[in-house]
């Protein structure tokens, strides 16, 4: 009841306020300004408990709009406690409060901007989502803002990011439920590294979880709709469900399969616009907070829309990415936050399917062809001009050159930021070019015409030029050693796959040639990876080989991954030296350490019939298709032998004492292998 009489004695001074003649509220610039009066007079504290507010907006054409009784606090995570605080307004009616252009409705933001000294990074950003044709981007307004009669600086009047039209335009779900209720969509959803929502396990009585952890990464995930205090229990374990199974046709074996792999659950092109965006702004946060969010009767994500980018553009001093903290020659899938609490393990492993890597540098392309960097310089010029006064009156109130948030450098003019960050964008967009496009991907559906032609029936020594030393094994990576006549780990399989790239794996253990460079390596980013051997997958660009032709019977071994050849790390012939991943450019014409003999070491097929051991022996009956072990002991029979086809897929696993029968698979070349007492073997046999 105390309550109820505050409100009533706050509504009759509010009415008293309205009336009041409006010409005590002014723009103080050319922009528009906003003046907002707590019914109490004190200030706005806290972000759960809104206060009641007036407002009054001034136009550009000094009309004044009155609007009262609308509710106000503090928005934000880092920002919330800065001195210049972010705030959010919330309406008693919907109100189109940006024009007709714009949605209508009662939750609006104003952004405080207080760590970036340009005051347009998001704004920027919004603009080039835009350009790049993202589906939604936050309005961006700009208003100078005055809270109980003190003025505190200039602002971006924005939209909340919430489903609703001319925002995240997506269908509205029933509330509440019903039998016949489509919970398909829409939800609106963040990989919210701040963790700012409800999960199983930390409920009350009666209240459904609001957000969740993803099962493979624990990838935290808020709902932010349907909204906290209206989501059903059914609709949550749908969009969990959705998700985890998303996350969980990312990591399959199969994850870049057309039909069965992830791509068939996600918009590629919002996904590939999202990211590059992400990327061209160096958003050091951009996987730490993701939007992205899922449509009704639609199997896919969609990604965005492009929020917080205050700290993008090289505007973070945290030097915890690769000891720098300049982002200008760098790429935030490897660097930027979100590895262990956003979603940037998912941006890395999509950078494992060539089909990605090739969506990314075509649109980038596109993008640069089409003017983007102009585009922004224009953008960037044209916002300028627009805040002159204003930012001139809001550093007079807060300082130019006072460290707020993480800004990397400190000046003592305007321009300087902004010269800072035109300069930014240019070097960063020559990076992106050369990372992007002059790593000229290849196309996955495209196939290349071969230089070397594998006998699928032999293994083959790879000899370096140079110093005579061969590819072999020190454990699982991979090394130079002086030729061993009949040592197994010497000997390769070559066999060339349908798209005209070769898969190489190794005789005694069975296991393939493997280039572990990181993602988004390029033919002249320098990484120094040792090549391995592990679990063949042909399917895997990381196991896929391009054998080039070079003059005197030499080769090149380059890796269709990362677009590097193999090297023999320093021309070294001392036995056990690495054998690493290193730049393509012209030297690998007449550099020996890049250049390699394939030789051959043994022709037919391996053992067909037999492969005798001390005390068991391997058979192979041709009439029966069956693949057996026998041996004076049984008892000896006990390990596991598994059979790959000529691409390296796994076909078959059994145990030795059991065999194998071999008849539900069609005719073709097949590698058997096993290990025993320590001793990894393989051979090949015809079905």
């Amino acid at each position: 009841m105390k309550k109820f009489f505050c409100y009533i004695l706050m509504a009759l001074v509010s009415l008293q306020v309205s009336a009041q003649n409006d010409d005590e509220h002014e723009r103080l610039t050319n922009l528009p300004h906003i003046y907002l009066n707590t019914f109490t007079g004190y200030d706005i504290t806290s972000k759960t408990v809104p206060v009641l507010a007036r407002m009054w907006f001034v136009d550009e054409q000094d009309n004044v709009t009155f609007y009262d009784s609308l509710e106000v606090r503090i928005r934000g995570n880092s920002t919330a406690s800065l001195a210049k605080k972010p705030y959010r307004l919330k309406l008693q009616e919907k109100t189109r409060l940006l024009g007709k252009d714009r949605a209508k409705a009662k939750k609006w933001t104003l952004l405080a901007n207080h760590g970036d000294k340009t005051l347009i990074r998001n704004a920027l950003t919004s603009l080039m989502g835009e350009k790049a044709g993202m589906p939604f981007n936050p309005a961006a307004k700009f208003v100078d803002l005055t809270v109980n009669g003190q003025y505190v600086g200039n602002y971006q009047l924005s939209d909340q990011v919430e489903v609703r039209s001319k925002r995240v335009d997506i269908a509205e779900q029933d509330y509440p439920l019903t039998d016949d209720s489509n919970i398909t969509g829409g939800y609106l959803l963040e990989a919210d590294g701040f963790k700012d929502f409800v999960a199983t396990g930390q409920t009350q009585p009666g209240q459904t979880p609001t957000g969740f952890y993803s099962t493979r990464c624990s990838v935290p995930v808020r709902i932010h709709y349907p909204d906290d205090d209206e989501i059903d229990g059914t609709q949550y374990a749908y969009i969990r469900n959705f998700v985890n199974n998303f996350e969980r046709q990312l990591f399959a074996t199969d994850f870049d399969d057309p039909q069965s792999g992830y791509r068939s659950l996600v918009d590629s092109t919002t996904l590939v616009n999202w990211y590059l965006c992400t990327e061209i702004s160096a958003n050091v946060d951009g996987f730490f907070s993701t939007y992205f969010y899922k449509q009704q009767d639609d199997d896919r994500l969609y990604w965005g829309p492009l929020w917080d980018y205050d700290i993008a553009y090289n505007n973070d001093n945290r030097s915890d990415r690769g000891g720098t903290s300049n982002t200008e020659q760098q790429l935030m899938s490897d660097v930027g936050y979100g590895s262990s609490n956003g979603c940037r393990r998912w941006v890395q492993r999509f950078w494992e399917d060539p089909w990605f890597a090739q969506l990314v540098s075509r649109r980038y392309k596109q993008l640069v062809d089409d003017g983007l960097e102009s585009y922004l310089y224009e953008k960037i010029d044209s916002l300028t001009t627009l805040l002159e006064e204003s930012q001139q009156l809001n550093y007079q109130r807060w300082g130019i050159h006072v460290r707020t948030l993480r800004e990397r450098v400190l000046h003592s003019t305007y321009n300087e930021y902004i010269d800072d960050l035109r300069t930014f964008i240019h070097n960063h967009l020559r990076f992106l070019s050369t990372t992007f496009v002059g790593s000229d991907t290849p196309d996955p559906d495209e196939p290349k015409t071969p230089d070397f032609v594998a006998d699928a029936n032999a293994f083959y020594a790879i000899v370096n030029s140079g110093t005579g030393t061969c590819f072999d094994l020190n454990g699982n990576e991979v090394c130079g050693r002086h030729r061993q006549e009949g040592n197994e780990t010497q000997q390769w399989s070559i066999v060339n796959l349908s798209n005209g790239y070769l898969f190489i794996t190794n005789r005694a253990t069975g296991q393939a040639l493997t280039d572990g460079s990181p993602a988004g390596s390029t033919a002249t980013t320098q990484t120094g990876t040792v090549l391995s051997v592990s679990t063949p997958d042909s399917t895997s660009t990381s196991q896929q080989w391009d054998i080039v032709a070079q003059t005197d019977g030499r080769y090149n071994i380059v890796s269709r991954w990362s677009q590097h050849a193999a090297n023999l790390s320093g021309g070294n012939a001392a036995d056990g030296t690495n054998i690493i991943s290193y730049n393509s450019d012209d030297r690998n014409a007449i550099s020996a350490n890049r250049m390699w003999y394939i030789e051959t070491v043994t022709t037919g097929i391996d053992d067909v019939i037999s492969h005798v051991e001390t005390d068991y022996a391997l058979a192979f009956d041709p009439q029966r298709q069956f693949l057996h072990f026998g041996a004076d002991s049984p008892a000896e029979l006990t390990f596991q032998v598994v059979v790959y086809d000529q691409h390296g897929r796994r076909r078959a696993t059994f145990r030795a004492s059991d065999g194998c029968s071999l008849s539900s698979l069609p005719h073709g070349l097949y590698i058997v292998s096993w290990k025993h007492d320590g001793r990894q073997r393989s051979v090949k046999i015809e079905n």
